[in-house]
Order: C-alpha cells, then structure tokens, then sequence
C-alpha cells in the first residue's frame, strides 16, 4: 500500500509534503502562540495543518519503512543500508515531535478559543501550552532537517 503510486516510489512523493508542511506548522503555531493578536488570523491555518501535517508524516513513514523492505529484498547492506536506518530513525522521531506539535497546538487553540466551557480553565494553561509549542516546534525542526538532509545525502551521492 505504501510503496508506489503510478510507478514512482510513494516516499518519493510525500517527503516534499512534509518538507513544507512542517515547517509552516511550527511557523505558524508558535506564531498563534506568542502573539494573541494574530490569533483571529490563524487559527484556521494552525487547526488545519494540525490535522494534514501528521498525516503527511505517518505516510512518510510508512512509505520510507517500505522503501526500506525493498532496499532488504534487493540484497543492499553494509554503510547504504545504516544510513537508511539512521534515515529511518530520524523520520521515527520527527513523526513523534510532529504528533506533539499537531496535539499542543490543538490543545492551545481550545484553551484560546473562548468556549463558554474553556473559559473556566487555569490562566496559566495557555502560556504553558504556547511554550509546549515552542519547544515541540524546535524538535520538529530539528528533525526535518537532519531526516531530509540525510535522505538527500542518499541521493545525491548516487546510492539510491
């Protein structure tokens, strides 16, 4: 199911999509939460990568483990196949961090929404939740880049 679309590799495909999407979710989530006056704005934008963004992660995920059976079936070992283990394990992690990030950001949306049934909720709830964002966006980042940077080094060094 997750390994090809059309004739090209799914991971392939879906990697540029988090690529994009997780940056801008952290972008933007930490934005809603350090600045309350742009809340009205983006709202709509958090909720929404929230949802898309740890979808786009999972099928990375799943499709890279696929990409990985293959490279196993067709015999590859040694220093290539460490590397996509190495590769693998930071998409593992980024796909963790951005589940947090989606949920932290969700959460602090709830909080600052003004439902009648959140307006009885701790004052305090909101700046811990903006800084659960900060710091999960942070982690987020960080492992974009290093599963990108290592999946790229892959390919451009001709080994996949």
């Amino acid at each position: 199911m997750f390994r090809e679309v059309s004739g090209l590799p799914l991971h392939v495909l879906v990697i540029h999509a988090v690529v994009v999407l997780v940056p801008l979710l952290a972008l933007i989530s930490v934005t809603y939460g350090v600045f309350p006056r742009w809340r009205s704005r983006l709202d709509w934008a958090v909720a929404g990568l929230a949802v898309v963004t740890p979808i786009a992660t999972f099928l990375a995920k799943e499709s890279g483990e696929a990409f990985e059976e293959v490279q196993r079936e067709r015999g590859v070992g040694g220093e290539f196949l460490r590397q996509i283990e190495e590769h693998s394990e930071y998409g593992d992690t980024l796909f963790w961090f951005t589940i947090g990030l989606a949920v932290a950001a969700l959460l602090l949306l709830l909080v600052t929404s003004g439902l009648a049934r959140v307006r009885g909720l701790p004052r305090w709830l909101a700046p811990v939740l903006a800084g659960a964002v900060v710091v999960l966006a942070a982690f987020a980042l960080v492992y974009v880049y290093l599963a990108g940077d290592s999946g790229a080094q892959m390919v451009w060094s001709g080994q996949v």
